[in-house]
């Protein structure tokens, strides 16, 4: 039988933010608890959540997650949760100050990244502290991307 510590599982995602790091300069990641309902899980664990349009928000010294879709669960009858409710973030004390004090002071914004199951079966958020990117940046982003893409077709050319 194989040790305990080596029978790691991968982080499964279930929904991914692909449009912030084209829309925001990504300047720190935090991994987030969230506060979640039986049938939220069980919705979770379907894949079918969107956090596209999502963006976590600081109120009374705590972080909450809004706008993020959650569909309701099939078989959830009359206990069913709101789809778009306010879902609480879960982060340490220190965390959370240096999240508000840089949000306050620098004008940032809170992203979330992607929520993933980790390897205990809890539903993390990746959160990403970010500032705007303007549109020549995107420009710029999407004209770097591009200029890859055709160095690799090159370079897989000439062998």
């Amino acid at each position: 039988m194989a040790p305990k510590g080596s029978q790691r599982k991968v982080n499964r995602v279930v929904a991914e933010n692909r449009k912030a790091r084209f829309n925001y300069e990504i300047q720190d990641t935090y991994e987030a608890g969230l506060v979640l309902t039986g049938t939220e899980v069980k919705s979770l664990r379907d894949g079918k959540a969107n956090i596209a349009e999502s963006y976590a928000s600081d109120e009374d010294g705590e972080l909450w997650l809004i706008n993020s879709y959650l569909p309701e669960y099939l078989q959830g009858n009359r206990f069913n949760h709101d789809t778009r409710r306010r879902r609480k973030l879960l982060l340490s004390k220190r965390e959370i100050g240096r999240l508000r004090s840089a949000i306050h002071r620098e004008g940032m914004t809170l992203v979330p990244l992607k929520i993933y199951f980790n390897d205990r079966g809890r539903a993390k958020l990746e959160l990403a502290l970010a500032k705007g990117k303007k549109l020549h940046d995107k420009r710029e982003t999407s004209k770097e991307r591009d200029w890859n893409r055709q160095k690799n077709r090159l370079l897989k050319e000439r062998g």
